[in-house]
């Protein structure tokens, strides 16, 4: 496995991004070692550890509006960019990136390298396709659950227009713009600064085959090689009975209609304060941070 490494000076002077950052490495399950970053910031001994995790194909910058204010509640707040994406390594073949390696690069992050529990996980997009599967399977380490515009797809499903016109383009444009794309999925205009600041991770297209595979990885088919784990997963969520809330917004044509599935399956939801983002797009954490933050307080101090 090939992995390659964006230059630090990338990163430098990006618009209201401007964390310390921490790096762990794991292992490739090839016999490499993978570096991967994080932003970790907040009080270790805090009694709270809030695990933000972006999805396709940001990273950790989403997140720069909601982390200061979740710090200066008193959390442990933590950010990772997955294993291809922010100033994470990235892995050159596309064939290197698979929904079950990602969930084992994600699980050796949280739980080998960081020892996180008490864990209140905020997921998003592919954060919730791999967050919900490490729920899943350590449910002791989760004391409760944000969930917005995301899912847990088992292939038998109809999926949306909108996420089958983008699955086509991820394959077939000649550039894949990452800045744009992201713009694309919220309300509001991002500047060319911002723009900017998420082409960062990737100098050339070489740099974006994780990026470039991950709307492949969903699963869209029973046949889908996932299909059977992320049941498996369903039947463990199934029995999840800590706090649970679902805050989709309003303007995801990607993921509409999801939000109900968790309702309906998850015991954890029920008698929680389940809300719309109005105003929000795909990428919700760039159209509405002090909303999410605020919500997060409330729902983490209602559980307590």
């Amino acid at each position: 496995m090939k992995l390659l490494r964006t230059p630090e000076e990338r990163f430098e002077g990006l618009v209201d991004y401007d964390f310390e950052p921490t790096y762990v490495e794991i292992a490739s399950g090839e016999g490499e070692t993978i570096r991967c970053h994080v932003v970790d910031l907040g009080p270790r001994d805090a009694t709270t550890t809030v695990l933000l995790l972006h999805g396709e194909p940001s990273w950790s910058y989403l997140y720069r509006y909601m982390i200061p204010g979740l710090v200066e509640a008193g959390y442990r707040v933590v950010a990772p960019d997955l294993v291809g994406f922010g100033k994470s390594d990235k892995p050159s073949s596309r064939e290197d990136y698979t929904y079950a390696r990602h969930v084992a690069w994600l699980t050796e992050v949280v739980f080998g390298a960081l020892q996180l529990r008490n864990i209140t996980l905020f997921c998003q997009d592919w954060g919730g396709l791999l967050g919900l599967r490490l729920v899943a399977a350590n449910q002791d380490k989760f004391a409760r659950v944000v969930v917005s515009n995301t899912g847990l797809p088992t292939g038998t499903g109809r999926q949306t227009e909108a996420f089958l016109a983008w699955q086509r383009f991820s394959q077939t444009s000649a550039v894949f713009p990452i800045g744009g794309i992201v713009n694309g999925g919220v309300v509001r205009e991002l500047s060319a600064e911002e723009i900017a600041a998420y082409d960062a991770p990737f100098p050339d297209e070489s740099f974006k085959e994780g990026a470039r595979q991950f709307p492949t990885l969903v699963p869209s088919t029973p046949q889908d090689p996932e299909r059977a784990a992320n049941e498996a997963a369903w039947e463990q969520l199934e029995h999840f009975d800590k706090p649970f809330l679902v805050a989709f917004s309003d303007q995801d044509p990607v993921s509409r209609g999801t939000d109900g599935i968790f309702a309906k399956r998850i015991p954890g939801t029920a008698g929680q304060a389940h809300t719309t983002i109005v105003g929000g797009g795909h990428f919700v954490q760039e159209d509405k941070p002090e909303e999410l933050v605020a919500l997060l307080v409330s729902f983490i101090e209602g559980s307590n």
